[in-house]
């Protein structure tokens, strides 16, 4: 991976410590390459620009660091509603964090100030605009800041696809913060624009660290639209067993499509920043928690969903630049697992969004030269869509990465690759008619030839003789109404295509028009062929063969898994992927866990949530398994897990120690908290692990006797497997706390 120099690597001793870490967070035994560069970089305090896809892991470069190290890591994310489900997502691995936004209640901004003050939060969420509130940087300067995160970086970019101008003011920190280290993170970013956030960062010799680009666990199809809602139905229906994102350009678009899907039995849903907050939060909160799985949206949906399960997203129309199509359909298959992207296009939708920039720079006085910028990205997704090389390839490339296919037929994963378009008969001779035509339009002086678009062309080609091309003489030439029995949306991709391989020119700009060049001599001449490709127009074609290459596992416990963790999602008001992502389900499927200690032996599950929903879980699966008379804890081929020690990942371990000392004293978990400067809610996951460890036999000082006899017999008469029951069934009256206390002590200490 490029840098600006060497970056040293990881000691023996600190990358056992990460990957301790790693273990006993998030559940993994191996971190990736650039992984590992960028938190190697993070622990020499380092400035870095780390552009990495989506789904590659790209949090754990700002979120583990922290954990070794002292002082606070402040990530800068423009996205408000995705801090909570971070924070949620991050509190229930056992991992000290919070959030400051505008969002919050004073109470509730009150107290991260207090865990800020006390030390025990490694990692604060907030936006731009609060960075810069007051003397709120300064506020965290005095607080022990040591490591600052720019997330989507991009946006502070004028030549990115997601400008924002509020992101500029981040050059600041360098000025007001001269002692931290910087570490910019992106998901898509060409060369130029990296330079550029290094250069508005003010970064000091910042480590270049760029990932792969290509996500091979996606299958990439572009397809002319001939039945928006008949081929998104179909695409629907391809993967209804997780979620899919329709993307529309305009939001009346949006509810046009939505509720065509809903008129067909498709439950879905619109989304557009033109509807109500409470819609809008109300259409957020059901997707996240798997309650819908169809949203239509304009592209202000997405970037605050991190739902890890959406194995679709339908582009109803063209996006307006490659990166936007790169941020977009990575949110499809984030857990690594296979997905579909599908691209449906008209010649019109490039125009479509030109007319709509060249509004919007008119009302907010863009820079011309910014408009001319964005209308450049356009002309380079128009000239991918219309393409005939292998997707895969054509988006590694665009992003500077050379690309090698794993088959010798292609990436055997897209529309491309699995011949999914027809060779056109004739293909050099309409190709030759199509040159000539540009050639007798551009008139006889070749020292100043005429030159017009793709659409002019056409309509000179299929014999339209309108106001223009009568009035330029051009229905007289001999090639007005050749290829009139060609439809004029499949010239105008012809003409694409023939750009794309380099036998015509397109002048970028505005008005792009079209010229001839040496390679178009070459075909006229018969000294070159071309070979012209059409897409099925109405065929749906299921997914590739090489999206099935996962190793197998047992659907009905999959199912049952699913369905388990959207009613604990529920319970506890979160998205449900924060409980667990599919590929961690798919892997206790595979794996069949019934123990403790078989739970460890899945990938994704950590400490703080095998001690959480261990319990829960290994019921579910062994009561499918036993109905189904399925082998349970297929552990012979995994690695077994690491077990807990003491000094595994340095400090954290050290208060994970004195946490056990207190506890044997008989300390209450506030008194455990003040003591250690950690979070109550680190202190509780200790408890567990104490009570599983120790297996007391008083645990008063943490619940009374009564009350935990109650919460046992409770969940005894009610064959409660989950915590709400037993809560609700308490009237509320019994704090979740003293329940997993109770029933911890119950299953460990024999009660």
């Amino acid at each position: 991976m490029p840098s600006s120099s060497v970056i040293p690597a990881l000691s023996d001793d600190a990358r056992t410590r990460v990957l301790d870490a790693l273990k006993q967070y998030w559940g993994f035994d191996t971190i990736r390459p650039l992984q590992e560069q960028a938190i190697a970089a993070s622990l020499a305090r380092r400035d870095s620009v780390v552009v990495m896809p989506t789904g590659g892991g790209k949090s754990l470069c700002y979120q583990l660091p922290p954990l070794l190290t002292k002082g606070v890591c402040v990530v800068i994310s423009p996205l408000i509603a995705l801090m909570k489900d971070q924070v949620d997502a991050l509190k229930l691995l056992g991992y000290p964090a919070g959030a400051l936004n505008s969002s919050q209640s004073d109470e509730e901004a009150t107290a991260v100030w207090d865990e800020l003050r006390a030390g025990t939060l490694k990692l604060l969420y907030t936006s731009p605009e609060r960075l810069f509130n007051g003397s709120f940087i300064e506020r965290l300067g005095e607080l022990g800041v040591t490591r600052i995160a720019v997330d989507e970086a991009h946006c502070i970019s004028q030549w990115g696809h997601d400008f924002r101008p509020e992101y500029r003011r981040l050059a600041e920190i360098r000025r007001r913060l001269p002692k931290v280290s910087i570490q910019a993170l992106t998901a898509t970013a060409t060369p130029r624009v990296r330079e550029d956030i290094a250069a508005q960062l003010e970064l000091r010799d910042p480590a270049m660290l760029v990932g792969v680009f290509d996500r091979p666990n996606l299958t990439y199809r572009v397809h002319q639209r001939v039945d928006l809602v008949g081929q998104t139905i179909d695409a629907i229906q391809r993967h209804s067993e997780g979620a899919t994102i329709v993307y529309c350009i305009s939001r009346k678009d949006t509810e046009a499509l939505a509720d065509e899907l809903k008129r067909r039995k498709v439950n879905a849903a619109a989304y557009h920043a033109g509807l109500g907050v409470e819609v809008r939060r109300r259409v957020q909160e059901k997707f996240k928690q798997e309650r819908l799985d169809v949203v239509v949206a304009t592209v202000a949906f997405g970037m605050g969903i991190d739902r890890s399960n959406v194995r679709c997203v339908v582009h109803a129309a063209m996006p307006k630049s490659v990166e936007s199509y790169q941020q977009e359909t990575g949110r499809a298959g984030r857990d690594g697992l296979p997905a579909e992207c599908l691209l449906l296009y008209s010649a019109g939708d490039a125009a479509k969004w030109i007319r709509l920039l060249e509004r919007s720079a008119q009302e907010q006085e863009t820079d011309p030269e910014v408009l001319a910028h964005t209308i450049d990205l356009i002309e380079e997704l128009k000239r991918l869509v219309s393409g005939q090389r292998c997707r895969h390839r054509a988006l590694s490339e665009y992003f500077g990465q050379d690309y090698a296919p794993p088959t010798p037929a292609g990436c055997a994963a897209c529309d491309i690759c699995l011949s999914e378009s027809d060779a056109v008969p004739d293909s050099t001779v309409i190709a030759q008619k199509i040159l000539s035509c540009i050639a007798r339009a551009s008139g006889p002086n070749r020292d100043m030839p005429q030159s017009y678009g793709g659409k002019y062309i056409v309509d000179i080609l299929r014999g339209k003789a309108t106001a223009d091309v009568v009035r330029r003489g051009h229905a007289q030439l001999s090639t007005f109404g050749l290829l009139r029995d060609i439809p004029a949306a499949a010239l105008v991709n012809y003409i694409d295509q023939l750009v794309d391989v380099g036998v015509v020119e397109r002048e970028r700009g505005q008005y792009p028009t079209l010229m001839l060049n040496h390679e178009s001599l070459k075909v006229l001449k018969g000294e070159r062929t071309v070979e012209l490709r059409a897409m099925h127009a109405t065929e749906s074609a299921a997914p590739s063969t090489s999206e099935a290459a996962t190793e197998p596992f047992d659907t009905h416990v999959f199912e049952r898994l699913r369905e388990l963790r959207r009613e604990l999602a529920t319970e506890r008001g979160v998205p449900a992927y924060i409980i667990f992502g599919d590929a961690t389900l798919q892997d206790m499927a595979r794996v069949r866990p019934t123990t403790t200690a078989a739970v460890r032996y899945v990938k994704g599950v950590g400490e703080r949530k095998a001690a959480e929903f261990g319990e829960v879980f290994i019921k579910a699966i062994a009561e499918v398994c036993k109905a189904r008379n399925l082998d349970t804890n297929l552990t012979g081929h995994r690695p077994a897990p690491k077990p807990s020690k003491p000094n595994t990942n340095g400090a954290m371990s050290m208060n994970k120690t004195r946490s056990f000392a207190l506890f044997a004293e008989g300390k209450p978990v506030s008194d455990v908290a003040a003591a250690t400067g950690l979070a109550p809610s680190t202190i509780e996951g200790h408890l567990m692990d104490y009570i599983e460890e120790h297996a007391p036999t008083d645990v008063s000082p943490w619940v009374d006797r009564d009350t935990a006899t109650l919460v046992v017999t409770t969940a005894r008469n009610l064959n409660a497997d989950r915590l709400k029951p037993i809560y609700d069934h308490l009237g509320g009256k019994v704090p979740y706390i003293a329940i997993r206390v109770a029933l911890r002590h119950a299953s460990y200490a024999g009660v």
